[in-house]
């Protein structure tokens, strides 16, 4: 009996971390188009206002979600970290990613974020909640080298040193957003999100009226699907899917996703943009894979988050 026991609940494990990986790889895929949607509405609409639309968008879906299954909503400390995750993942970090992305490439606003898993697991370190691990620095740093001299070395042209600071600082956002969602109890994914675009949403409208952007909805039939590709799949289906990993994996092992969604942003960019895919891109792409399979595959993420005993007393296991 124990021996069956044993062999159920491997089985079950098994099939979940599929079902996480399955999760992981169309998070990157569809995450992967969100930055050329991005540009591609930025042409049409100002970028503060552009996020604030995506963000109210995506929140009346989750919202609608909420209200027909009758989810219930976190109270107490769940109900905080989901909004104070909120205004780091949607507001701080879509205001800083959609004004950059006005001047800079898709590709390299995407290759910009392959900081976040470096990021993220100094970040997770330093609240104390993961160990800092050989195999993970040394993955973050192989794939970072792979953004850096392949794919971002892939694209011409001077980039604005603002536009450039906005990319980074969006992309601490984001890694600090992973981090303190795993310091806080978790609750329903479709939930927290819907209170995470909520509390995310007042920053890009404020910037956007302290710039005295003109606030109009989508004028062309590009702009128009490019807004519907970031509302329903580039914001419901990648939130969801996130938040699905992200229970299941360390904050640093998700965070790998930043590293490939480069690698498909670069493709399809190439497709629909017409930007330019070089050598370096081929080359920096496999270094960003052998980063990954040294950081992630590697080292379990279950082996990599400290167990409840050794986490602080601010984190809630």
């Amino acid at each position: 009996m124990k021996t069956n026991r044993l062999s159920t609940g491997a089985v079950a494990a098994t099939t979940t971390d599929r079902r996480t990986l399955v999760a992981f790889v169309l998070m990157v895929v569809f995450a992967g188009g969100n930055a050329v949607a991005v540009r591609l509405s930025n042409f049409g609409l100002p970028p503060f206002w552009d996020a604030e639309l995506r963000i109210l968008g995506a929140a009346l879906v989750f919202w609608g979600i909420v209200a027909a299954r009758r989810i219930p909503l976190p109270r107490g400390r769940a109900l905080l970290g989901a909004l104070w995750y909120g205004v780091l993942s949607v507001g701080a970090a879509y205001a800083f990613m959609y004004w950059g992305l006005l001047r800079a490439p898709a590709g390299l606003g995407a290759s910009i974020l392959a900081l976040v898993p470096l990021l993220t697991l100094f970040f997770a370190w330093a609240h104390g909640l993961e160990r800092l691990l050989w195999q993970a620095v040394l993955g973050s740093l192989i794939a970072t080298a792979g953004i850096v001299l392949g794919l971002a070395g892939g694209f011409g042209g001077a980039v604005p040193l603002l536009s450039l600071l906005a990319l980074v600082a969006g992309t601490a956002s984001f890694a600090e957003a992973a981090v303190v969602f795993k310091l806080f109890p978790p609750s329903h994914p479709v939930a927290t999100n819907a209170l995470a675009l909520t509390a995310g949403a007042p920053l890009p409208l404020l910037l956007s009226l302290l710039t005295g952007e003109q606030r109009t909805l989508p004028a062309t039939p590009t702009t128009w699907a490019a807004f519907a590709y970031l509302v329903l799949v580039g914001s419901v289906v990648v939130f969801t899917l996130y938040l699905y990993v992200l229970s299941r994996w360390t904050a640093t092992a998700t965070s790998y996703s930043f590293l490939l969604i480069p690698v498909a942003t670069v493709v399809i960019a190439a497709w629909l943009l017409g930007e330019a895919v070089t050598v370096s891109f081929v080359i920096g792409a496999a270094l960003v894979l052998a980063g990954v399979w040294v950081g992630v595959i590697r080292s379990s993420p279950k082996a990599v988050e400290l167990t409840c005993t050794q986490l602080p007393s601010r984190a809630i296991c």
